[in-house]
C-alpha cells in the first residue's frame, strides 16, 4: 500500500477516534451508561472480527494475554463509564478531557521505566498539560481551584475514572511494548470488555433501552468509530508515516472538542478551549523531548 494512502487512513483513524466522547455520551442517554457501552463494544468486536480478525492467541505472550488483557479492559471500563456516568453534555466533554492527558503521562512512564531519553523539556510539557486541564475545569473563572474542587465535586465518580484510565492506558502502552512481542489482541480484548459490561449489566439493576433513532445512529457511529478506528489506524502505523501520524494525534483533544459540543449542543467558553490547547501543547513538549534528544543521539552517531 502507498505510503501516502495509508497515512490518510491513519488520519481517518483519528478523527474517528475523536468523535468518541460525543458518542458514548449519546449512546449513554438511550440505553444507560453501562448498557450503553455493552453495546458499544460488542458491535465493535464484531466490526473487528471481520476486519482485523480474531487473533492466533496461542502465540501470544502469557504475560500480555494476561496484563494486557486486564489494563485494556480496565481502561474501556473507566472511559466509557466516566462518560456515561456523566451529568450534562458539557460534563462529558469536561471528562474526556481528562482522560487526554494520557499522552503526556505515557512519555512520562517511558522515560521512568524504559529509561528513554529525554530533554527538559518534558518538563514544562508535563505542567503545561496538567494546567490545561485546570482551565478546563475551572470553568468560566479560569484557572481556579474553587472551581474545579467544585466540578469535581459534583461527580467525583466520573473525574475519577477518567483519570484513572489515562494512568492505566498510560501503563498499557509502555507495557505491552514491551512483553507483546508484536502480537496484536485487540479482538480479544473487546470481546472481553463487552463480556465485562454485559456481566455488570445483568448483575445489578439498570435502566430500560430507550430505543430512538438518535440513541440507534449514534451507536452505529460509536461502533464504527471504535472499530473501525483501531482497524485503520493499524494500516496507518503499519505503511503510513508514523511521525506525521503521532503529531496529528496530539490533536485529538482540539477536534475531540469541536465535535462533542456538536454532537451534544454544549456551549464551551473561552477558558475550556485555552485549557484544551494547552494540553495538546503539553503533550507535543513532550514527544518532542524525546525524539530532539533521539535526533541529537543520530547525529552525533553519523559525524
Amino acid at each position: 500500500m502507498p505510503q501516502k494512502r495509508a497515512t490518510l487512513i491513519g488520519f481517518i483513524a483519528i478523527l474517528l477516534w475523536s468523535a468518541i466522547v460525543g458518542l458514548i455520551k449519546s449512546v449513554s442517554e438511550g440505553f444507560g451508561p453501562v448498557g450503553g457501552a455493552a453495546l458499544i463494544y460488542t458491535c465493535s468486536a464484531v466490526l473487528l472480527l471481520f476486519t482485523i480478525g480474531f487473533p492466533k492467541i496461542r502465540r501470544f505472550p502469557v504475560s500480555y494475554l494476561i496484563l494486557g488483557s486486564v489494563l485494556f479492559v480496565c481502561y474501556e471500563l473507566c472511559l466509557s463509564l466516566s462518560l456515561g456516568f456523566t451529568h450534562s453534555g458539557r460534563q462529558a466533554i469536561e471528562v474526556g478531557m481528562v482522560n487526554y492527558l494520557w499522552p503526556s503521562m505515557t512519555i512520562l512512564l517511558s522515560v521512568i521505566v524504559n529509561r528513554q531519553r529525554t530533554s527538559l523539556l518534558i518538563i514544562p510539557g508535563i505542567i503545561l498539560a496538567i494546567a490545561g486541564i485546570g482551565f478546563v475545569l475551572g470553568g468560566d473563572q479560569g484557572f481556579s481551584f474553587s472551581e474545579m474542587a467544585n466540578n469535581v465535586m459534583d461527580n467525583p465518580l466520573s473525574y475519577g475514572l477518567a483519570l484513572s484510565g489515562a494512568i492505566i492506558w498510560a501503563i498499557y502502552c509502555v507495557v505491552t511494548k514491551i512483553i507483546a512481542e508484536g502480537n496484536n489482541g485487540i479482538t480479544l480484548f473487546f470481546i472481553l470488555t463487552a463480556l465485562t459490561l454485559w456481566t455488570k449489566f445483568l448483575s445489578s439493576p439498570q435502566p430500560e433501552f430507550v430505543i430512538s433513532w438518535h440513541a440507534g445512529i449514534s451507536l452505529l457511529f460509536a461502533a464504527i468509530a471504535m472499530g473501525f478506528g483501531y482497524a485503520a489506524w493499524n494500516v496507518g502505523i503499519l505503511h503510513g508515516n508514523v511521525t506525521v501520524l503521532a503529531a496529528a494525534s496530539y490533536f485529538i483533544p482540539i477536534i475531540s472538542a469541536v465535535l462533542a459540543a456538536f454532537m451534544l449542543h454544549s456551549t464551551l467558553t473561552v477558558s475550556f478551549w485555552q485549557g484544551t490547547a494547552l494540553v495538546c501543547l503539553g503533550s507535543l513538549l513532550c514527544w518532542w523531548s524525546t525524539r530532539t534528544v533521539a535526533a541529537k543521539k543520530l547525529s552525533n552517531e553519523v559525524t
